[in-house]
């Protein structure tokens, strides 16, 4: 079982080094956790299920991004805890434990990348690597007060981690610090440090914070205040952002149904977004488990299990038309973004939901975090998780979003505003917002 002097964020502890350790190095004297999706040489690699466990052998082999940061002078201290074949964003794990979450104990700590998130946010780790398919390092971060990066997706290999669904699968990564974000970003990604560069417009997607339970001012004003300090306020604009995917991604109108243009809470070209990555990523993840699955009929939590055997039923119908999404929809953000242009929107739409939440209130809450969170997903661009505080006690945040390629760009560009965003940040909790 996990242990709880660690926030139950471990599955196991070890100690892994890259030798020598020098003082050159990039990530010297930080210490890391790593979720138990990652191959670590001579452990077996648990997908958080114990029957995978069981009949999985150790691995024999180190995943690269795991040695990069290892090599990069990074200490490794552990395994940590994951949701089930890493298909759930909420953290809940009925075998090994729910990792607490250390801005909220009554709360979830956010999934699949539960225990990498908590380790970073009850400070027991300098950083953690997690992965993000459908929103596995976002939403964590979100709800543990933290930073988590998605790059653009396929720019970092992904070598000895268990795939979910390959068109959106993408490792990530969490910490504290903006500056030890960027520093392991640029070991990851194998970039220069180079100066940053100003961007040239942020776009605030206002029908997207129309989606938050909080109110859109305490989470776009900090982002508008630290960039007028910054770059000018002019660099501010808006954008409805359902308008414009709705008109520039025609392959679209297969997933608009009725259900999709009636719920009050939504947004109906961003709700067929969510429904056309969950096909793709149900499709995807039945070639690549459904055979395990099917064969060892494993013992899998609520939720889970239904989302499995769902993904073990799909066909292949209108899985032609989720790849020209993924095309069209990129093409699209690239148009409205331009080269160093930062697009905002909530990272989730409210706090996190209490622990063993009824599920019928949570699937209006997951339909609408997956339609902010496809936005990346199904784009490929890099996002940003950027916490901002507390709200009612709770942990928020917003996300910035730059174009597929721009990682060091974005990287950058928390490691200027975050300071300021701080500061703002303490002002509005200041004055009780």
């Amino acid at each position: 079982m996990a242990i709880d002097s660690d926030y139950g964020a471990f599955m196991e502890k070890f100690v892994l080094q890259s030798s020598p350790s020098s003082h050159e190095l990039p990530l010297n004297s930080l210490t890391f956790a790593v979720k138990d999706i990652y191959d670590v040489d001579g452990y077996v690699t648990g997908f958080g299920n114990p029957d995978w466990a069981r009949t999985h052998p150790a691995a024999t082999s180190t995943a690269p991004a795991v040695l990069a940061v290892l090599r990069a002078g990074a200490t490794c201290i552990g395994k940590t805890v994951m949701d089930e074949m890493a298909y759930s964003i909420n953290g809940e794990n009925i075998h090994y434990g729910t990792p607490r979450n250390p801005c909220a104990p009554d709360r979830v700590p956010g999934g699949s990348s539960s225990g990498s998130a908590v380790a970073v946010g009850a400070k027991l780790v300098d950083f953690a690597l997690g992965t993000d398919t459908g929103g596995s390092i976002r939403v964590p971060a979100s709800y543990c007060g933290i930073l988590g990066f998605r790059p653009s997706h396929d720019v970092i290999s992904t070598t000895g981690v268990i795939p979910m669904a390959q068109s959106f699968d993408s490792m990530g990564w969490f910490a504290r610090d903006p500056v030890i974000l960027n520093r392991v970003g640029r070991v990851l990604l194998q970039l220069p440090n180079v100066d940053a560069v100003n961007p040239s417009q942020i776009i605030i997607a206002e029908d997207c914070f129309q989606l938050s339970a909080i109110p859109s001012d305490r989470v776009t004003e900090p982002l508008f205040k630290s960039v007028s300090k910054l770059f000018g306020g002019d660099l501010v604009k808006h954008a409805i952002l359902g308008d414009y995917v709705k008109e520039k991604v025609p392959s679209l109108k297969q997933f608009m149904t009725k259900e999709n243009a009636d719920q009050e809470y939504n947004i109906p070209s961003l709700a067929a977004l969510s429904s056309a990555m969950r096909l793709l990523q149900r499709y995807e993840f039945k070639k690549n488990h459904g055979e395990w699955v099917s064969t060892v009929k494993p013992d899998l939590g609520p939720g889970i299990s239904e989302r499995v055997w769902e993904a073990i039923r799909t066909t292949d119908e209108n899985v032609d038309v989720c790849h020209s999404v993924k095309t069209e929809l990129r093409a699209a953000l690239n148009a409205l973004l331009g080269d160093c242009g930062v697009l905002a929107i909530p990272t989730v739409p409210g706090p996190p939901p209490k622990l063993q939440c009824d599920p019928i209130p949570l699937e209006a809450f997951r339909a609408k975090a997956f339609s902010l969170l496809s936005i990346a997903g199904v784009s490929g661009f890099c996002q940003v998780s950027i916490p901002l505080g507390l709200y009612d006690n709770l942990p928020v945040a917003i996300s910035l979003l730059a174009k597929h390629g721009s990682d060091g760009f974005l990287l950058n560009l928390v490691e200027s505003l975050y300071k300021n965003i701080q500061e703002e940040v303490g002002i509005a909790e200041k004055k009780g917002y």
